[in-house]
């Protein structure tokens, strides 16, 4: 779930002694205006950027039974027009001004979303007040936004991970708002009225209830004069509270479920009620939670993935919310393994109120904690969030100092304390989601798991000063010509005590020939477990130790390694990158775990529609080459690999050019040096990006039994990032795509036929596909074909009209500035574009080159390009 979010959106780094309670460029400011809403202002001049967000204390546990799904819907009403907006052009406003609009519902809140150019707050605050107070609800609209929200239930069902959680809300948190699922039921989505929503908004939708917050490049005074504005006569209407803590659940025994469904694989939870926010035990909750399953380093992970092989995945996370809370383990497994994991997992969890935690291991898991909620600071929208979660629901920024002194005094007695207390046999409540055509039947494996219970516990066991904020500046970007085509690029940063490292090389899939399909994968995976000095398991411990990771990615003409780290650590991270490309293990027992967890990947994405349909996309467009082979290959194709050929690959791979960018606050000489190192390595030997021919089969029908929807992936050949038609191309992606484009107008807003449809541009420098992508109703199909092919038919004979492509362009514009917001994605961006040869400015210079393309250019690319009749059709059908 949303537990990062939710529960612990920033805090301290620690050992650096850094508060976040303010981030940006002064403290944060709360103002209280007169009719109750709360102002949070946050000024941070990093990023030409304002970062808006509403929190309502309107969820669904708000909801009673018959209004169960109303919160969500409401969400997605607002996007349907308002007093002075037409359907979509709440959604065309703001994309039109190169800005991001989004939404979400969750049990305590539901919270509005708007990134964009600083210099165009007031756009955003008069959409957010127009969104909260205006929505139309035409009763058309609501009745096809109702369909919309049925088929994207349907597409929860379809998911085994919303299944899960569903079945595990009501053994929880029975007779409770928290039972029922945030989207609703069937039943009451189907039968809600505009008068019923309206009902609804008048009880909730008050600004005392309410918080605004504005983060980026703003002056204080100036945004809270501009929120009054907007939303300063609004009036309440009736009292309101948030809700308390609900009286703790009492459980005489266990419970679990079992269901039986179209899945390939076991998915499993294990879970037990937990206390509400604000009480002392979260923090604690946490670290065990970290300690158990948050990471490779992490106990469960170890034994049961790592040691025994008994799962495909393991975590645990705990979760507070108003009313109530969770702790919970969640797994994916073959079910010829379920025994022998139940056993020993109820085993550990009976024995944890007398287990031994080390001091190495909870100072790790406190590290790693602290560490990824500092890193919401990166960007905007992080801190956005981070800032709005403390205030709304932990009434000011001083919640962080609590949370972290908390933590930093958990120790090993609180934490067996906390299990004896809530990790109890009454208390645990169990899903189960079986693969269909078992031999024992639901009942009897629910049975055969509680005797598990029983024997693992005991039938009827008992229950038992801050810091100134960081300063610092970015710099330019320096190059460093390493000879032989491999060059490094520098990217100072010092606003952050952080180091991001990516070294991009072409290849990957690129270098495989046919029978070799998933290798370039299997290196990825197995490059990060071990070293010639370090076992995997110390590998691990070692990065985890320093709050650090390394991993390495291998696509279908690129491999990147990267690594992120504090500042502090980079005399221990940087040689071990260095070790981790030059002298990495490929152990026979460790490339034996990656061929075993990469077949496991394979069968959970075949469980998925859409992770079905991507997969065989590929080899269904092209012929040759390797953008036509099965990126992770086939279960019985990599059975065969072994340490021979990934050490074959990987000599092949370590034979290309490079690029090395690095990102953030470092030492220059350290840098340098460590690229030097690896540029003395093998000479690079020269690299063309294939051209694949295209496939001769341009249909294909999958089948995935007894899920609800259909999805449907139209694609389009187009030219590759070389082309001088490649910006025009992703204008016209833009234009349709989003909820202000047209392949989300006509088929979704007006027809209804899908919660998702959207348009994907995907690009290698010599090839690449426009594709169109829709989830709906099997008997929608056709309907959804037809709305396709009318859409390709208008672009190619109608030019858009001029605002249509000023939206799209101001959308790349916004993008990109949004998505190169962290560390990481700056060396990303840098490195992978010198490896394919473009400059390091490429995407900038194109969000520029965006903004001169004409409704004539788009025109002229869909008649180039938009050809029905060479289009490649794919399905998943239940």
């Amino acid at each position: 779930m949303l537990k990062r979010i939710l529960i612990l959106a920033g805090a301290l780094l620690m050992a650096a002694g850094v508060s976040l309670a303010h981030a940006g460029d002064a403290a944060p400011t709360l103002t209280r205006l007169e009719n109750g809403l709360g102002v949070l202002v946050q000024p941070d001049k990093r990023f030409p950027l304002v970062s808006l967000r509403l929190y309502v204390h309107a969820g669904s546990a708000y909801e009673t039974p018959g209004r169960s799904g109303i919160s969500h819907l409401l969400e997605h009403m607002v996007f349907k027009g308002t007093a002075r907006r037409a359907p979509g052009q709440v959604a065309e406003d703001i994309e039109s001004a190169g800005g991001y609009l989004n939404a979400a519902t969750s049990f305590d809140y539901t919270v509005y979303i708007i990134d964009l150019p600083a210099e165009r707050l007031d756009l955003g605050l008069d959409v957010l007040r127009d969104m909260i107070s205006g929505a139309a609800l035409d009763p058309e609209e609501l009745e096809r936004e109702k369909q919309v929200v049925l088929s994207e239930l349907e597409r929860g069902e379809d998911s085994p991970g919303s299944r899960r959680f569903q079945a595990l809300q009501p053994l929880l948190w029975p007779g409770t708002p928290y039972e029922r699922p945030i989207i609703g039921l069937r039943e009451t989505v189907s039968s809600f009225t505009r008068q019923d929503i309206l009902d609804y908004i008048a009880e909730f939708y008050q600004p005392q209830s309410m918080l605004a917050v504005v983060v980026g490049d703003v002056d204080p005074a100036r945004a809270v004069d501009m929120v009054r504005a907007h939303f300063g006569d609004l009036k309440n209407t009736a009292p309101t509270a948030p809700r308390g803590p609900l009286p703790a659940p009492r459980f005489d025994a266990p419970r679990v479920a079992v269901q039986a469904g179209p899945w390939n694989k076991v998915y499993l939870s294990v879970a037990f009620p937990a206390p509400a926010l604000g009480t002392a035990q979260g923090p604690g909750l946490d670290l065990l939670a970290q300690v158990l399953g948050g990471d490779r380093s992490s106990r469960l992970y170890r034994k049961y993935q790592y040691e025994l092989g008994l799962v495909d995945s393991i975590s645990a996370y705990a979760m507070n919310l108003e009313g109530t809370g969770l702790f919970s383990i969640s797994a994916e497994l073959d079910r010829d393994k379920l025994p022998a994991f139940w056993a020993g997992l109820t085993a550990d969890l009976a024995a944890l109120p007398t287990a031994t935690f080390t001091d190495r291991e909870l100072d790790r898991a406190r590290l790693n904690l602290e560490d990824d909620l500092y890193s919401s600071k990166e960007t905007l929208g992080g801190l956005a969030s981070k800032l709005g979660y403390f205030q709304f629901f932990e009434n000011g920024p001083q919640a962080e100092d609590n949370y972290l002194y908390a933590l930093r005094h958990a120790g090993a007695d609180e934490l067996r304390a906390l299990a004896a207390g809530v990790l109890t046999r009454e208390a645990l409540a169990a899903t189960v989601l079986l693969p269909e055509g078992e031999t024992n039947a639901p009942e009897a494996l629910e049975k055969d798991l509680l005797a598990g219970v029983d024997a693992a516990f005991g039938p009827g066991a008992a229950a038992a000063p801050k810091a100134e904020a960081v300063g610092g500046q970015r710099g330019g970007m320096d190059t460093v010509d390493l000879g032989g085509g491999r060059t490094l690029v520098l990217l100072p940063d010092t606003t952050l005590p952080y180091t991001s490292v990516t070294l991009a090389a072409p290849g990957g899939d690129a270098l495989l020939f046919p029978d070799e399909q998933g290798l370039a994968e299997l290196a990825a995976q197995a490059l990060t477990r071990g070293t010639a000095d370090l076992s995997a398991t110390e590998y691990r411990d070692f990065l985890a130790d320093r709050a650090a990771s390394i991993g390495a990615r291998a696509s279908r003409d690129m491999f990147t390694v990267s690594a992120r780290f504090p500042s502090r650590f980079a005399a221990d991270v940087l040689p071990l990158l260095g070790r981790t490309i030059t002298a990495p293990a490929f152990g026979a027992d460790e490339v034996a775990r990656a061929v075993t967890e990469q077949q496991a990947a394979i069968r959970s994405r075949e469980d998925q529609p859409t992770g079905l349909a991507f997969r065989h996309l590929f080899p269904m467009l092209f012929a040759d080459t390797g953008y036509g082979q099965f990126h992770e290959g086939t279960v019985d194709g990599i059975a065969g690999l072994g340490p021979a050929q990934v050490r074959e690959f990987w000599a092949r791979q370590r034979r290309q050019p490079w690029t090395m960018a690095v990102c953030g606050d470092f030492d220059r000489e350290a840098v340098v040096a460590l690229a030097r190192e690896l540029a003395a390595g093998p000479p690079a030997e020269p690299f063309a990006f294939p051209r694949p021919t295209w496939g001769p089969g341009h249909t294909q029908a999958l089948t995935l039994p007894d899920r609800n929807q259909s999805h449907i992936v139209v694609a389009f050949p187009v030219p590759g990032l070389r082309s001088d038609d490649s910006v025009g191309l992703d204008v016209l992606r833009q234009a349709l795509a989003g909820q202000g484009g047209l392949l989300f107008r006509e088929l979704r807003d007006r027809q209804g036929l899908g919660y998702t449809v959207t348009a994907l541009l995907w690009q290698a420098p010599e090839t690449g596909f426009l594709a169109f992508y829709i989830g709906t109703s099997p008997d929608k199909t056709a309907q959804a074909l037809e709305g396709f092919r009318q859409a390709v038919t208008g672009l190619r004979e109608t030019p858009l009209a001029e605002a249509e492509v000023a939206r799209a362009a101001s959308l790349i514009a916004g993008d990109y500035h949004r998505d190169n917001q962290s560390l990481s994605a700056r060396s990303a961006e840098a490195a992978g574009l010198l490896a394919r040869g473009f400059p390091a400015d490429h995407d900038r210079e194109n969000v520029a080159r965006a903004a001169q393309v004409t409704p004539a250019d788009l025109h002229a690319l869909a008649r180039n390009w938009l050809v029905w009749d060479r289009a490649y059709v794919l399905t998943v059908e239940p």
